[in-house]
């Protein structure tokens, strides 16, 4: 019997696993994003309760990743300094909670046996991540969209990233610190966002000048954070920061780009708006 050559070849190894894990990928996003989104409308306790539990589970990562997970003592007192300084900030107590929050820095640092830089670090960026997701969305009027706005740039930033990044390929973005990332995949993530930004403005919810200058400098915050974290994994010859979440590897992996870009946009709406006004600062102009 002669052999035959199909008309469409059997995938390779590697296309079907990365297909498997691109499926993954979304099956999981269609879970969590509404559910983000949902609890993020609700606001108040509810969405302190995720805040506080993301950022300590990103501070515990962080320790995993630099090889400080093992150390208790650091791990238990940075994560109640996060979750107390949290709980002081929903009823407007923000100068408690900074105090708390640096009690807990020192605390944790001083009780790492090694690399206390490296453990102070990881405090620092849960604790920013904690005060700027909270204070974004604690104006009641306009809270929740800022949030959508950083949320949907972020989100538009990863997708155009991978698709446009994995279709066209191209030049390497730093192949030292992220080896698949490609300038291709930067374009078409900050194309994607300043399209959102776009929308958000044509749907009503602010001006289109203002919204794209803020979807690029999120976009690239975002994709900057992404880059920050590769690099600290790579310093640590570390793949995922963990396993927990099916196809994206750990929280950190996931919230890396989020991190940053929240960070920013809380720093314009207080340089714009005040404490009391971090949302409208950022998102009214």
């Amino acid at each position: 019997m002669s052999g035959v050559t199909p008309d469409h070849p059997p995938a390779s190894p590697g296309a079907t696993k990365g297909m498997s894990n691109l499926a993954m990928r979304v099956v999981v996003a269609l879970v969590l994003a509404p559910l983000t989104i949902g609890i993020a409308w609700v606001g108040g306790w509810p969405w302190l309760c995720l805040v506080a539990a993301a950022a300590s589970l990103l501070y515990f990562e962080w320790l995993m990743v630099v090889g400080a997970s093992h150390h208790r003592v650091p791990a238990v007192v940075g994560i109640a300094a996060l979750v107390a300084a949290g709980v002081l900030l929903m009823p407007g107590w923000v100068g408690i909670a900074v105090s708390v929050a640096a009690l807990g820095l020192a605390a944790a640092a001083l009780a790492a046996p090694e690399r206390r830089l490296w453990v102070a670090a990881g405090f620092v960026y849960a604790a920013a991540a904690l005060f700027a997701a909270i204070l974004v969305r604690r104006d009641a009027d306009v809270g929740f969209v800022a949030l959508i706005f950083v949320l949907l740039v972020v989100w538009g930033a990863d997708i155009g990233g991978y698709f446009f990044g994995r279709g066209l390929g191209g030049p390497k973005l730093w192949p030292r610190v992220s080896p698949n990332k490609t300038w291709a995949g930067a374009i078409g993530g900050l194309a994607l966002s300043l399209a959102l930004a776009a929308g958000f403005a044509v749907s009503g919810f602010g001006r289109l000048l203002p919204l794209l200058l803020l979807g690029a400098v999120l976009s690239a915050a975002s994709q900057l954070g992404d880059l920050l974290e590769s690099a600290v994994k790579r310093r640590f010859g570390v793949k995922d920061s963990s396993q927990i979440i099916p196809g994206h590897g750990g929280l950190l992996d996931r919230l890396d780009g989020f991190v940053a870009a929240i960070v920013v946009a809380a720093l314009i709406g207080f340089m714009r708006g005040g404490l009391d006004g971090v949302g409208r600062g950022f998102m009214v102009w």
